[in-house]
């Protein structure tokens, strides 16, 4: 009974990521859910359809000119697997400076797949500490023709606990206000137009 539980909802996912003109799917160009597994936690996927080509999405992520244009004014990055990329959200601020994020770069795959880890900081929330470890976000690029990427970003080792979920009501908007930005950024770039 159990294989059987596991294998249903293994179709059921496979068919809703499958069919992206299943209803609702193509009105919302960013999409968010949680996926509850077995083992009681909770999986943040979150899917992009970018009209950029998958070259272009990914140096917006692995490239310092990149992650300027829409997420950071201040980045360093050291792309290879044990690097990291160090970002820094004030306007005038400089790598370094206190408030420094740091995101490891557990590895990747060129042009495919990307997997970071962030450091822990002080003012995380205390479960995010405890589960620092565990927390990762793995982000696939799936070329779906010349200049079109989707990108599908699993946030993964949070719990179904009441202080993860309080947590994703505030990750689920905050993530998708920087897609925004990212499609934005690179759609506006690859018609020729300026921001």
């Amino acid at each position: 009974m159990k294989l059987m539980c596991i294998a249903l909802l293994f179709a059921l996912f496979a068919c809703q990521s499958n069919s992206p003109e299943s209803p609702g799917q193509s009105e919302k160009p960013i999409q968010s859910r949680l996926i509850k597994t077995e083992s009681e936690d909770l999986v943040l996927l979150q899917e992009v359809i970018v009209e950029a080509s998958v070259k272009d999405v990914w140096d917006a992520y692995t490239t310092e000119e990149g992650w300027k244009a829409w997420a950071s004014p201040a980045v360093e990055i050291d792309l290879r697997a044990g690097g990291m990329i160090r970002t820094h959200y004030g306007a005038r601020a400089r790598i370094g400076d206190p408030g420094t994020n740091v995101i490891h770069i557990v590895n990747y795959v060129p042009e495919r797949l990307l997997t970071l880890q962030a450091e822990v900081e002080e003012r995380w929330p205390e479960v995010m500490k405890q589960d620092a470890g565990n927390l990762m976000n793995v982000i696939v690029f799936e070329p779906q023709g010349k200049q079109r990427t989707k990108i599908l970003s699993y946030g993964v080792g949070y719990k179904d606990t009441e202080a993860y979920n309080k947590l994703m009501e505030f990750f689920i908007p905050a993530n998708e206000g920087l897609f925004r930005q990212l499609k934005d950024h690179l759609e506006t770039e690859s018609r020729g137009g300026e921001e």
